[in-house]
Order: structure tokens, then C-alpha cells, then sequence
């Protein structure tokens, strides 16, 4: 499971995707969630700009990516 730590209170859903390198532009982040590919907390999200917070996590082509503070 890959670990982001937050710099501010929150990171959106696709700076997070390419922070963890799960995705390699924000296009391609895009296009994953729109597509239904991306989960947080257990369920489906198609907003890119979704803010995740301390304790989220994040699935993506059986990739975990957990939120820290």
C-alpha cells in the first residue's frame, strides 16, 4: 500500500493517482475515474477534483493508496 502524507488539510483524487505513480498525467487520471475505475473508501468516485483527507483510501487497478497526515 503506497502512503501519501498531506501537506495541506487535503489532496485532490487526481494528484493523489499521480502522486502515488498509479497514472502518469492528470489525463490519464481523468480518464480513470470517469471511467468507474477508481474507488475511495470502497466506493466508485467520478469526481477528479474529490478531496481526500486523513484515514482515505484509494483503489486503482488493485492498488491501495492510504491518506496521512
Amino acid at each position: 500500500m503506497e502512503i501519501i502524507k498531506l501537506r495541506d488539510d487535503y489532496i485532490k483524487l487526481g494528484q493523489a493517482l499521480k502522486a502515488a505513480g498509479l497514472v502518469e498525467s492528470g489525463v490519464d487520471a481523468k480518464f480513470a475515474i470517469q471511467d468507474g475505475l477508481v474507488k475511495v473508501n470502497g466506493k466508485v468516485e467520478v469526481q477528479r477534483g474529490k478531496k481526500l483527507h486523513d484515514g482515505d483510501i484509494v483503489e486503482f487497478e488493485g492498488s491501495q493508496i492510504k491518506i496521512t497526515v
